[in-house]
């Protein structure tokens, strides 16, 4: 008996995805770009089902002890969730998608009823938001652009605008103008916590490519200076990109050892410290890093991120900012790690904690607390 078109890829691209170690999202695009016959309507299906796999991986794993992915993936088109989610017979990490120590850690933070919803949530699909860019365009003037999609402004960020369902949103022509880029309510909201006003010096020390930092730039006119770290050199030439597109002109970029890292001591307005992190808040769009966590890697994260701080707080100025951001909803990467900072440096708190659960439909769980750097006694 033949194999469905789109069964045949789906288990084609688990086997070897299984022998690779790229991301998921890389390595299916990779797997795309090989197959080029492949239509939009198959790419969603064959992309919607193997996300879907990875993210049950530990209910497979339990229910199918085979490692063929043809029959794994037929199992998976006959799941009855609502059912297994309520079989005791199944231990509870696996009916819930999660690896048995993220589990423990959620019930230990948020205890088992909570727990449960979290790891539910972190099991959906996560929606499509964008940003837009207030240098070039208005909120109103995209959503009447973009109404044939069903686009709706976000409720929690000024600049925000979700979509009801995926769309190839990088081909929009309005993206190729630099009218928007995609970013997470959550993160939107932890970006705005960096007021930056014109005139100011602006370290973002973690910076990737720079999504956050596109967020604070407007504010400041164009005046004052952003200075983007990372340590990921082809980070900072996306980064590059993104601010040549989004027609931001005050920014600098800085790998490991630029000569202007000595001339930045004491004298930042504003450091933003995006640290890396378990990205437990944000698991639903990476589903294949739940198989990475475990206790030992969670521990090497706290340190990882102490050293960032005590790295990064020499370059904040006295009385400056300093702040401090996860996509982690783990409070040993983020409450246990704010008393450490307090106890450790002479920061004090200079805003409430924000502390953003993911929400189903909705935002990413996020975390961010801004301290400000204590000036010393004379």
């Amino acid at each position: 008996m033949a194999i469905p078109f789109c069964d045949h890829h789906i288990a084609a691209f688990l086997s070897r995805y299984a022998s690779g170690k790229a991301p998921l999202d890389l390595a299916l695009s990779g797997y795309f770009k090989s197959h080029k016959s492949l239509g939009a309507r198959d790419r969603k299906t064959i992309g919607e089902a193997v996300f879907g796999m990875v993210r049950w991986k530990t209910l497979l794993d339990h229910l199918c002890p085979s490692p063929d992915p043809l029959e794994r993936f037929r199992l998976y088109k006959t799941l009855d969730f609502n059912r297994t989610l309520s079989d005791p017979s199944i231990p509870e990490p696996a009916r819930l998608g999660v690896p048995e120590t993220l589990f423990e850690e959620l019930a230990a933070d948020y205890g088992k009823p909570e727990a449960r919803r979290l790891c539910r949530i972190l099991n959906t699909q996560a929606p499509v938001t964008v940003r837009i860019n207030p240098l070039k365009t208005t909120r109103d003037s995209l959503l009447s652009r973009w109404a044939e999609h069903g686009a709706a402004p976000c409720e929690q960020t000024p600049h925000g605008i979700r979509f009801p369902k995926r769309l190839p949103l990088f081909s929009f022509p309005e993206f190729k103008e630099g009218l928007f880029e995609v970013q997470d309510e959550g993160s939107q909201r932890v970006a705005s916590l960096v007021a930056a006003n014109p005139g100011e010096t602006i370290l973002d020390f973690c910076s990737g490519s720079g999504g956050k930092s596109l967020a604070f730039a407007p504010g400041m006119g164009g005046k004052g200076q952003i200075y983007l770290h990372d340590i990921r050199l082809h980070a900072l030439q996306e980064a590059k990109k993104r601010f040549r597109r989004a027609g931001i002109q005050n920014a600098q970029f800085l790998p490991p050892g630029h000569s202007q890292f000595s001339r930045l001591k004491n004298k930042c307005d504003w450091v933003l410290i995006d640290v890396p992190c378990s990205g437990s808040g944000t698991l639903r769009r990476n589903p294949d890093q739940k198989w990475n966590f475990d206790a030992p890697m969670l521990e090497r994260l706290v340190q990882t991120q102490r050293q960032i701080a005590e790295a990064a707080l020499p370059f904040v100025k006295p009385g400056g900012k300093l702040v401090y951001a996860t996509c982690s909803i783990l409070s040993k990467e983020n409450q246990s790690q704010i008393a450490f900072f307090l106890n450790t440096y002479p920061l004090r708190l200079a805003h409430p904690l924000l502390s953003l659960l993911p929400e189903e439909g909705g935002a990413d769980g996020f975390f961010a607390a801004v301290f400000q750097k204590i000036n010393p006694v004379v």
